[in-house]
């Protein structure tokens, strides 16, 4: 029997201090931070005491829960729902699936069960990802589970190369 939190690829599950290492690499990876807000690493101290705070997306505002393969566990990625908004039902959704794990389909079964979960258990009214325009792999996963395109905020995020705009993307429930 599948549960709420995963797939027949993927199980999603809460930060345990054993992925210290891998938070740590995906944290400290600079290619990655242009797509986030992230402008500095972060220690291990500073992670550690991430993985042990408070889950509650109430209190905190976002929720990080790690991407593991089934059947035999091994952590790939992870998804957040961060932004969250309670009074009007919706969150900005986040990715990271590991270099040699991209392109496998994960990315896909991850963010479909974290949709049915938001929807359902949440019961959230609207997700919602920022894409830079040039990241064609991400608007691709992001339309097959059902994401339009809301529009295009030109100069949004600021990079090596210059501004460059994002796509605006939602889910509405269906519930």
């Amino acid at each position: 029997m599948i549960m709420l939190l995963e797939s027949e690829k993927v199980k999603l599950r809460a930060p345990e201090p054993e992925d210290l290492d891998v938070f740590f690499r995906w944290e400290n990876d600079t290619a990655l931070w242009p797509l986030g807000c992230t402008i500095a690493p972060y220690s291990r101290y500073d992670l550690k005491q991430y993985i042990s705070s408070s889950k509650d997306i109430y209190k905190s505002g976002q929720l990080r829960l790690m991407i593991d393969l089934k059947p035999e566990p091994e952590t790939v990625g992870t998804i957040d729902l961060y932004d969250f908004e309670p009074h009007h039902r919706r969150a900005a959704i986040g990715i990271i699936v590991d270099r040699e794990f991209q392109a496998k389909g994960i990315a896909g079964d991850a963010l479909a069960v974290l949709c049915r979960y938001a929807f359902s258990c949440l019961r959230l009214h609207q997700l919602y990802a920022y894409i830079p325009v040039d990241n064609e792999p991400s608007r691709r996963l992001f339309e097959r589970c059902g994401f339009k395109e809301r529009g295009i905020l030109p100069d949004w995020q600021q990079t090596e190369e210059g501004y460059k705009g994002v796509r605006l993307v939602s889910l509405i429930s269906d519930l």
